[in-house]
């Protein structure tokens, strides 16, 4: 199979099911923005985490991947046929444990504090962000997304802001306040 197929040639693809859309579809915009949140996270990887955190970084990059086929998809037909695009409740309950795991070794934040610090965590920021913004697109689609489709977007931003802060906390870096 070829990597160049010419069917986005003339500014369209197709969603999944064959719906063909213009590039600037905001179903395509929103799952483009997470495709770009997953390349942070292999970024953010690739400055060197500890091995805690990478694991981390792996299992929501391959969230990522069934959350971007669920935007994807309008109809809401991949997810009784491909298993590992589904994510559900249970995946917003671990990065809700995950976080509080690993904020339970940061200090209490009592003022704003800049992005920052060492390179993966200044990476993580920058995640936390394109994460935030890929949140907009989504809460913006109609038909809307899934709920609990926003819920894990939502919830993943506060997991990357406090994986910055554990990254720069054990680099010993310190966290410069507003």
């Amino acid at each position: 199979m070829k990597i160049y197929t010419k069917t986005g040639d003339t500014g369209e693809t197709s969603l999944y099911g064959g719906t063909r859309v213009g590039k600037d579809d905001p179903r395509v915009q929103a799952y483009g923005e997470v495709d770009e949140l997953n390349a942070h996270l292999g970024l953010a990887r690739a400055t060197g985490v500890d091995v805690d955190i990478d694991a981390v970084l792996v299992q929501l990059q391959r969230d990522l991947f069934a959350l971007g086929a669920r935007l994807a998809d309008p109809g809401e037909k991949i997810t009784p046929r491909v298993a590992k695009a589904a994510l559900g409740d249970e995946e917003v309950l671990r990065l809700e444990q995950t976080i509080d795991r690993f904020d339970a070794e940061l200090e209490p934040l009592r003022n704003f504090i800049l992005a920052g610090g060492c390179v993966s965590g200044a990476a993580l920021h920058v995640a936390r962000a394109v994460c935030r913004r890929a949140e907009r697109h989504m809460v913006a689609l109609a038909p809307p997304a899934d709920a609990v489709l926003v819920r894990y977007i939502n919830r993943l931003s506060d997991l990357l802001f406090v994986l910055a802060r554990a990254a720069n906390h054990r680099a010993k870096s310190p966290e410069t306040t507003w």
